[in-house]
């Protein structure tokens, strides 16, 4: 049988901590849509049941054309289970209220442990919603037949610790030896799996698309392929976002000026995976003079203009000789001067302050 685990799909995601509205609008859509490519998938693939483990949406307050496109990739599609975990960000019951009825196929968990079955009882998928109201939910966790694949869902942080204070703390040395087979977990945005002993794994399938630059490259699901008969376990992760996010970073030591520094961009971003359908976030490395020109709002629209979304990060430190002003006797060279024998300027500033005032004497707009 095969099985999908997602999680953290964020749908209705506002998307405007980087782009403007058209394009966060635009973005919003596309989550909407990898979900349904998603959906696609299980028909093509022969795929029996999805694992929501959590954050399908992002507020409490879901649009309607969310919660229908949703609600009908459900009801359309009564051969696929899908088993619906609530995480911290879908807290309320609007989704699950919009139906008229609920369909067969639709699996729900509450603040009480709940076992659903798979392949005549062979495969059995148990899981809890974990908040305030359940602290010692999992110390409550039934057990589990041995004599099938256990599958638990849970949404929140592994830890080495229980907490009683945060409830989307998972204990993880509590759920050893318990005949979990497979550990499917939502909250982390990144694909993570390990062992969980004895002879189980546990796994976070991340999300299915990143939204910011905190949740950079690959995306996507994890496929199970359980063999009902020996009870063994194949998985692989899948790629499946439309578009990744990259974090680059360009070595610009040496460079004088925009063009110069855009070429060593340049070939940072040729060995990259990037591609023009991505969003990339370039951050600027190394040692600069003091005079180097740098126009970071050229550099920003130059490359706007090959990548869906592009923002450009200075994390340079300006490379400044006391010596080379010594005996500079223009206005420069005072206001250099001037500058480091300050006692009341912290060093730190003193190479920032002399760039700007450099730009200003130049007739150039001073960057901050």
């Amino acid at each position: 049988m095969r099985i999908i685990h997602c999680s953290d799909l964020h749908l209705d995601s506002k998307m405007t901590s980087n782009l403007n509205k058209d394009k966060a609008r635009e973005r919003k859509s596309e989550l909407l849509n990898t979900y349904l490519r998603m959906i696609d998938f299980c028909r093509e693939n022969f795929v029996s049941a999805v694992l929501i483990a959590g954050d399908m949406f992002d507020t409490k307050s879901i649009s309607v054309k969310a919660k229908n496109t949703v609600r009908e990739s459900i009801i359309n599609n009564p051969e696929i289970s899908f088993f619906y975990l609530k995480g911290n960000h879908d807290s309320s019951d609007e989704f699950v209220s919009s139906f008229e009825y609920i369909p067969d196929n639709l699996k729900l968990f509450s603040d009480e442990w709940r076992t659903y079955e798979l392949a005549g009882g062979r495969i059995k998928i148990s899981s809890v919603e974990l908040s305030k109201k359940n602290p010692l939910a999992l110390r409550m966790m039934p057990e589990l037949d041995k004599g099938a694949f256990n599958i638990v869902m849970l949404h929140g942080q592994i830890s080495g610790y229980a907490s009683k204070e945060d409830a989307e703390i998972i204990d993880i040395s509590s759920l050893r030896n318990k005949n979990i087979d497979y550990l499917a977990l939502g909250h982390i945005h990144e694909y993570r799996m390990d062992e969980l002993y004895p002879a189980g794994k546990y796994c976070y399938s991340g999300c299915l698309e990143g939204r910011g630059f905190d949740e950079c490259g690959d995306h996507g699901f994890v496929l199970l392929d359980i063999d009902e008969k020996t009870a063994s376990l194949k998985t692989e992760f899948v790629p499946f976002a439309y578009r990744r996010l990259y974090e680059i970073k360009a070595d610009v030591s040496g460079c004088l000026t925009t063009m110069q520094l855009l070429e060593k961009i340049e070939e940072a971003l040729n060995i990259s995976p990037a591609k023009n359908i991505d969003l990339v976030k370039v951050i600027l490395r190394g040692e600069l003079d003091v005079e180097c020109e740098k126009n970071t709002d050229l550099i920003s629209s130059r490359l706007m203009e090959r990548y869906y979304f592009a923002k450009v990060y200075d994390e340079t430190k300006l490379k400044l000789n006391p010596q080379d002003f010594a005996l500079d006797a223009s206005l420069k060279g005072e206001f250099v001067r001037a500058v480091l024998d300050a006692n009341d300027i912290a060093e730190d500033f003193k190479a920032e302050i002399i760039r700007c005032g450099i730009q200003a004497l130049n007739g150039e707009d001073i960057e901050l």
